[in-house]
C-alpha cells in the first residue's frame, strides 16, 4: 500500500473513495441476482497501475490472487499458505519452509526456486521496487539494494524443490505476519522468460498462485475481475466465482450503481455517512493509516526552526486541537481520534492481548486541553522571545478532505494560539510529496498507514536517518528504544513490546510528530454478503472465504 507521505496521495485500499458530495437521502435496496453465481461487485478508487508484485505501490487486493508462504487471516494474523510446514532456529535468524504441492494458475507446480528467483528480481536495484526496503532484514539484502552486492547473494536458498531457507541479519519477531505479504510470493522464471517485456503488462501476461486469478485487465481501463483459481491448493474453501471491480472515483456514482444492483459495496463521503448512517446496511472499515502534522526540524528559517525545536510549542500545537471536534464534525466520516502515532487495531501486546494504540498514551500530549495549550505556548514565546510565530502548512489539494483538515487546523490554532498565523499551501499531491522530501516545508499534512501489523511499520518512521524522516527528527532517546526493539530484544516479544511501547510513549511526550486521525472508512455493504476477512494493514481485503447468500 503505497500510501506514504502527503495527505491526498494514494490511500491504496481497493474499495476508497473519499470526498465531499452532497445526495439525495435515498433507501439503499437489496439485491440478490448475484447470489446463485456467487459473483461479486465492487469498486476500486483508481485503476489499478501494474499486477507485477515486484513493482506494485499496493497491495490491497492482489493478496487474493498472489500468495506467499502464508496469508493473512483474521485478525491481521497469518494463516497457511503455501507453507504447510515451517521452522525457526533457535536464535531466530534462521527460518525453513516447507511447500505443501501447489500449483500454478497454469498447472505447472509452484517450486522454491520460485521463491528464490522472485525475491531476488525484486530486491535487484534495477528492478526499482518501492518496497525493497521490506527485505532489509534479510542477509545482504541492503547491501544488495545499495548496488554493493549480487541479488544473487541474498539470503535465500532452495533445498530441493519443496524447502525454502530464509536466512535473516538479525531476529524479526513479525517475521511469520510479514510473510503473508504478496510482496514475497512466488514468480515463475520460465514464464517470465517466455513471455519476455509482455510480462504483467495484461492479465493474460501473469501467473496466479492465490485462490483467484485475474482476468480482463489490459493494463489500462477502468475494469478487470477475479475468477476463482481452479489450480489453487484449498480451492475447496473459495465459494465466490467471480469478482468485478469497476473503478469509480465520484462516490454519488457508488451510491448510484449500489441501488441500482450494480455493486454489493460503496464506500461513503462524509456527506452520505450523515444520511446513511442509520441505515442497516451501512459498515464501517478501520484502516492503519493515520494523519498527522510533521514538523520540519531543519528548517531553512531560523526562526522557524527554532520555533519548531521548541518541544513546548510542539506541545501547545497538539493540546490546542480538538480532535473529537475534527473525527466527529468536521470529517464526520467515521475517522477515529488517535493516541498516538500507532493506530489503533495493528497490533496487541503478546502477554495481556491490550491493544498497542492503548498502551501508549501519555497524558496531556494528544488529548485537547486549550488552557494548558496556552501555558506551553506562552511558555514558548517567552523562551524564544517572540510574540508572533508564521507557519505555512503544506497540504495536498487533491481531495476535498485535506483541504477541509487544513481549514479546520488554521482556525482553531489561530483561536486558542495568540501570535499564531497559519497559511496554507495546497499544491498537487505528487508536488507536496515532492517538496516534503526536499525538506521544503515548515508543518506538512502527512499521513501513514501499515504494510503488516506491527507497530515498527509506524515507529520506524522518526527514527534518524530513517528514509521517510524528511522533517530530520532526532530524539537519542527513542532512537536508542527503537534499536533496542531491533536488536538485543529482537529475540523476546514482551521485552521488544515493552521497548517499543516506551518509544511510542517518548514520542508523544516530545511531540515529534502530532497525531490528528486514524482513517475508518463508511460503506454500504449488501447484506447477501458475508465472510469478508477485512485487516487494518497488509492485505486489507481477502476474499477467499467470502460467500453470497
Amino acid at each position: 500500500m503505497n500510501k506514504k507521505g502527503l495527505l491526498g496521495t494514494v490511500i491504496a485500499v481497493v474499495v476508497v473513495g473519499i470526498g465531499v458530495y452532497a445526495i439525495a437521502n435515498r433507501k439503499p435496496t437489496s439485491d440478490t441476482k448475484n447470489v446463485a453465481d456467487q459473483t461479486l461487485n465492487l469498486s476500486a478508487a483508481a485503476p489499478l497501475d501494474t499486477i507485477d508484485i515486484s513493482k506494485s505501490t499496493g497491495y490491497g487486493q492482489t493478496g487474493n490472487v498472489f500468495e506467499s508462504f502464508f496469508r493473512l487471516g483474521k485478525n491481521g494474523k497469518a494463516t497457511p499458505g503455501l507453507a504447510d510446514k515451517y521452522s525457526v532456529s533457535r536464535d531466530g535468524k534462521t527460518w525453513t519452509f516447507h511447500l505443501r504441492a501447489a500449483k500454478w494458475s497454469n498447472g505447472d507446480p509452484i517450486t522454491a526456486q520460485d521463491f528464490v528467483y522472485s525475491w531476488r528480481r525484486t530486491i535487484n536495484p534495477k528492478t526499482k521496487s518501492e518496497y525493497a526496503y521490506l527485505f532489509d532484514s534479510i542477509k545482504n539484502a541492503t547491501s544488495i539494494s545499495n548496488g554493493k552486492a549480487s541479488a544473487d547473494t541474498l539470503g535465500i536458498h532452495a533445498n530441493g524443490k519443496h524447502t525454502v531457507v530464509v536466512e535473516l541479519e538479525k531476529p524479526v519477531s513479525y517475521f511469520k505476519v510479514l510473510m503473508a505479504y504478496p510482496l514475497f510470493a512466488p514468480q515463475n522464471e520460465n514464464f517470465i522468460n517466455k513471455v519476455g517485456n509482455k510480462y504483467a503488462t495484461k492479465s493474460q501476461y501473469m501467473l496466479y498462485s492465490g485462490p483467484f486469478k485475474m482476468v480482463d485487465w489490459t493494463g489500462t481501463g477502468n475494469k478487470w475481475s477475479f475468477v476463482k483459481n481452479n489450480q489453487y491448493w484449498d480451492k475447496k474453501q473459495v465459494k465466490l466465482h467471480r469478482i468485478n471491480y469497476t473503478v469509480v472515483q465520484n462516490p454519488s456514482t457508488g451510491i448510484d450503481l449500489y441501488q441500482q444492483g450494480k455493486l454489493d459495496l460503496t464506500p461513503l463521503s462524509t456527506e452520505q455517512v450523515k444520511n446513511f448512517k442509520n441505515n442497516k446496511e451501512y459498515r464501517q472499515y478501520p484502516y492503519s493509516y493515520n494523519t498527522f502534522l510533521k514538523y520540519n526540524f531543519a528548517d531553512e528559517n531560523t526562526t522557524k526552526r527554532k520555533v519548531i525545536n521548541n518541544r513546548n510549542a510542539r506541545l501547545a500545537i497538539s493540546l490546542a486541537i480538538n480532535r473529537d471536534q475534527l473525527t466527529k464534525k468536521v470529517l464526520g466520516d467515521g475517522s477515529s481520534t488517535p493516541t498516538g502515532l500507532v493506530p489503533e487495531k495493528v497490533a496487541t501486546d503478546p502477554k495481556t492481548g491490550t491493544d498497542f494504540a492503548k498502551e501508549q498514551v501519555v497524558k496531556n500530549t494528544v488529548d485537547y486541553k486549550p488552557a494548558l495549550a496556552k501555558q506551553y505556548w506562552q511558555k514558548a514565546l517567552k523562551q524564544l522571545e517572540m510574540k508572533k510565530v508564521n507557519f505555512e502548512l503544506l497540504a495536498s489539494n487533491d481531495d476535498p478532505e485535506s483541504s477541509i483538515v487544513t481549514q479546520y487546523l488554521k482556525a482553531q490554532l489561530q483561536k486558542e494560539l495568540p501570535g499564531l498565523t497559519l497559511n496554507i499551501r495546497a499544491i498537487p499531491g505528487n508536488s507536496a510529496t515532492s517538496q516534503t522530501q526536499k525538506g521544503d516545508f515548515d508543518i506538512s499534512l502527512s499521513g501513514w498507514g501499515a504494510d503488516f501489523n506491527d507497530p515498527i511499520s509506524h515507529l520506524q518512521i522518526p527514527v534518524a536517518g530513517t528514509s521517510y524522516n524528511y522533517g530530520k527528527y532526532n530524539n537519542p532517546t527513542y532512537n536508542k528504544l527503537i534499536a533496542k526493539a531491533n536488536n538485543q530484544d529482537a529475540n523476546s516479544s514482551e521485552k521488544r513490546w515493552q521497548d517499543l511501547v516506551n518509544a511510542s510513549r517518548a514520542l508523544n511526550k516530545d511531540q515529534g510528530l502530532t497525531p490528528l486521525y486514524q482513517q475508518v472508512t463508511a460503506y454500504l455493504q449488501k447484506p447477501t454478503i458475508h465472510g469478508i476477512i477485512h485487516n487494518t494493514a497488509g492485505t486489507q481485503w481477502n476474499y477467499k472465504y467470502a460467500y453470497l447468500k
